[in-house]
């Protein structure tokens, strides 16, 4: 009877161990955010010995990063999440209007829940009526729609819209700054702080406004790529704004807003603008002040593949987006998403997991999520690991609805000569509800497996 229970608990056993096999815009203007000093062009040189660097995902190291003349740079791939190229990425420095990225997130984030509609009238109070910089000249107790502002401020980087629009969700700005720095925090944005809505440097926020501390809104390149990646995935429509090229904010207006982003695709009509329209291009936002120097946070889709570069520590306006063009192509030139798992996908070896007190002892499992991974353009189909963990028996319970998270399943793409390899985790789920057992069932399937475990022992006495 020992050895039977032995062969039963290994039979166990390796459903529950983890499994591991191989598969394998005419522009109407050309100033950009009005600033208070002049640029230091010592500002847009990086520390000594940055460079640029490339993550070896290929184990060649024949695929070599552009240089940048920046203070800071990334480009990922969102959907894995894969960084593709940095420079600098993790250092904490002054991004400008980059900042407003997270006040679009949070007010879209309002209207997505219901506590904000786009019709709704915002009153204009003193604090953005005083904001200097990009503004589109909002005076105290002027009314516009939650959208005309959202519209001001993503299109024209208007300081006064975006504190109209903070004001507006928190009732003070500080209070809606305590709430993107609490949002960035769970983004996982670990080395970014914000001391305003908009990116202004403390000493230029209206007096009676500024906050009680002598810290500046910092950022991280690898920060405001994480910042954009939740604004695609979360808000889907965001080039509902981000493409607008122009944009008349009141009809007594003389001239529209001209969007900051020369880089849209859309602007290769434009014949100042033409040379810098980057094909698929359709967000996210710029930045420029004195001590920031020019930013910009830029996102392109080309062949169903999505990138984010960030760049940081431009010396002018037109070198932001000609060095976001060199960081986009060496993506799109060399790299491209390979899906390596479809979702629903039955693994190997963990096909069904065990279920306790249910109608069914055991039942089917598949991954929850497709895997993809970022490959070298034009290689084969990637070899990949996967390991996989299931919830222990006694842990699994009927009753189960179909579609419970069993355990999860873990692929490494890793090529020789890369030390770190790619990974994407999972989680496995049934594919059909497991109702649990009643007493008369579960008696009569102790009893059986009583007797059977009896008759196996005196089976293996001879």
């Amino acid at each position: 009877m020992k050895a039977n229970n032995h062969k039963q608990n290994k039979k166990r056993s390796m459903i529950k161990k983890s499994v591991t096999a191989v598969m394998v815009l005419n522009m109407m203007y050309m100033s950009a955010l009005p600033v208070v000093g002049n640029f230091d062009p010592s500002v847009a040189t990086f520390a000594a010995g940055a460079t640029t660097e490339a993550v070896n995902i290929t184990g060649t190291g024949s695929v070599k990063p552009p240089s940048l003349a920046l203070r800071s740079a990334i480009l990922i791939e969102p959907s894995t999440g894969q960084v593709l190229l940095s420079m600098n990425p993790d250092e904490p420095l002054p991004p400008a209007s980059m900042t407003k990225m997270m006040t679009e997130y949070l007010v879209a984030e309002q209207v997505k829940q219901g506590k904000l509609k786009w019709t709704d009238k915002v009153t204009v109070q003193e604090n953005a009526a005083k904001s200097i910089g990009s503004r589109i000249f909002l005076a105290q107790g002027d009314q516009h729609t939650v959208e005309e502002l959202y519209i001001a401020m993503a299109v024209g980087s208007a300081n006064d819209a975006t504190v109209a629009l903070a004001e507006r969700v928190s009732g003070t700005e500080q209070d809606f700054v305590k709430l993107m720095n609490e949002t960035a925090q769970k983004m996982g944005m670990k080395n970014t702080y914000f001391i305003n809505s908009t990116g202004l440097d403390r000493g230029d926020m209206p007096k009676g406004f500024q906050p009680d501390t002598d810290r500046e809104t910092v950022m991280t390149a690898r920060d405001a790529a994480t910042l954009a990646g939740n604004i695609i995935k979360d808000h889907p429509d965001y080039t509902r704004f981000t493409t607008i090229q122009s944009y008349k904010f009141r009809p007594t207006d003389k001239a529209p807003i001209i969007n900051y982003n020369w880089m849209l695709e859309a602007n290769k009509n434009i014949t100042n603008f033409k040379k810098f329209a980057y094909p698929g291009l359709d967000g996210m936002k710029t930045g420029h002040t004195a001590n920031a120097g020019n930013c910009f946070t830029g996102t392109a889709e080309r062949n169903g593949m999505r990138l984010i570069s960030v760049v940081m520590g431009a010396d002018s306006d037109a070198h932001r987006f000609t060095e976001t063009a060199k960081v986009l192509n060496y993506g799109f030139d060399n790299f491209e998403v390979k899906q390596v798992v479809a979702p629903k996908t039955v693994v190997k070896g963990a096909e069904n997991v065990p279920v306790s007190k249910g109608t069914e002892t055991e039942v089917p499992v598949v991954t929850k999520d497709a895997v993809s991974f970022v490959v070298p353009k034009g290689a084969g189909n990637p070899k990949v690991t996967f390991t996989t963990n299931i919830t222990p028996e006694s842990s699994l319970v009927a009753p189960l609805k179909q579609g419970a998270k069993v355990g999860t399943i873990s692929y490494t793409y890793k090529t020789d000569g890369v030390e770190k390899g790619q990974v994407k985790t999972v989680d496995l789920v049934t594919t059909t509800a497991v109702e649990e057992a009643g007493w008369f069932r579960m008696l009569f399937r102790a009893i059986g497996n009583f007797f059977g475990d009896l008759f196996q022992g005196i089976k293996n006495l001879f």
